[in-house]
């Protein structure tokens, strides 16, 4: 049993800090993790980090919810787990973690870390997908290309999407959507609609995923839908969304609005569209394995759990070359 723990800590908005602390305790139920290796999660870690709107703003907060790690102990009412096994969960940045069995996955063999490490952000992006409800050779624009937009793109292009389109407003991060095969991608500019409805051979897109978490891009999503279309709201927004007209830009469209938040989920029982989180893991491991769902070109920084502030540091800047930095606890 280890006698010391680090773990990351904001202790301010825009403060950052590793600080020791005792070991985990192991309940009946749990399972005690040595972390090999976690990913910040760049949109909603920053925006807790810096207490952007629709976050809680309090602190000391602890960050991170992607954790590939090794069985160390196995709690006294588990069974099917054993010391050595190697395990994603859902815990947060610290070098021993402690969580319930029931919500673990195993991390297949021959899948790095550092891929593997990206089974709970494809999790929830596939969460999204699901509830639009993809059918083949439907048009689909992805809204923001940052680690969820990516993902959303990839499973929404395994689902038989055609074209898929990414959109955003700053060609590095589409430079990322070309790495991982976007059909299209588009700079926002002043005729994006025109653009997007030749791209869809129609008036829109048949479906909308909306990933950037900005509030005005909604209208945007709304714009670009077609008559009919879907949009899903897949980013957490950071702020409200002003001067929405109901009645033109939903209403009259016909729109099907769907929110997406990874919360929204069933938690006992996965049924069509609507998956438990632990099923959507899975899934997404197996997609890494096999390499159906790229990752190793959104990796743009690797850092030593020591060097986690600085690694928060360069997020709160929002340099758009910055996207996927996985954190190394094997040292």
């Amino acid at each position: 049993m280890p006698t010391v723990n680090q773990r990351i800590v904001f202790t301010a908005a825009g403060v950052v800090e590793v600080e020791a602390c005792p070991p985990p305790k192991l309940d009946a139920d749990q399972l005690l993790i040595r972390t090999r290796t976690t990913l910040i999660s760049p949109g909603t870690e920053r925006a807790f980090f810096l207490g952007l709107p629709n976050t809680p703003g309090s602190y000391p907060h602890y960050p991170g919810y992607s954790n590939i790690g090794e069985v160390v102990a196995v709690g006294d009412g588990v069974a099917g787990w054993s010391p050595g096994m190697r395990v994603a969960n859902t815990a947060g940045h610290a070098a021993f973690v402690t969580v319930r069995a029931e919500s673990c996955v195993p991390a297949p063999e021959g899948l790095a870390d550092g891929e593997a490490v990206f089974f709970n952000l494809a999790a929830i992006a596939m969460q999204g997908v699901r509830k639009a409800r993809v059918e083949l050779g439907e048009p689909v624009v992805v809204m923001g290309a940052g680690l969820i937009g990516l993902l959303a793109l990839q499973l929404a292009r395994l689902n038989g999407a055609l074209p898929v389109i990414s959109v955003d407003t700053d060609g590095r991060r589409l430079a990322f959507a070309q790495a991982v095969d976007a059909d299209e991608t588009v700079t926002v500019t002043d005729d994006l609609n025109a653009v997007i409805s030749s791209l869809c051979e129609d008036d829109g897109a048949a479906v909308v995923i909306e990933a950037t978490g900005h509030p005005e891009a909604i209208l945007t999503a709304f714009d670009l839908a077609r008559p009919g279309g879907r949009v899903i709201l897949l980013g957490s927004t950071r702020g409200e969304t002003e001067q929405v007209n109901f009645y033109r830009d939903v209403h009259k469209k016909g729109l099907t609005v769907i929110g997406a938040h990874n919360s929204a989920r069933p938690v006992v029982e996965s049924h069509p569209g609507w998956w438990i989180a632990q099923d959507d893991q899975r899934v997404a491991l197996k997609l890494l394995a096999l390499g159906r769902l790229k990752v190793r070109p959104l990796i743009t920084h690797q850092f030593g759990w020591h060097e986690a502030p600085h690694a928060y540091e360069r997020l709160k800047g929002w340099d758009t070359s910055t996207l996927g930095m996985v954190l190394n606890w094997a040292e």
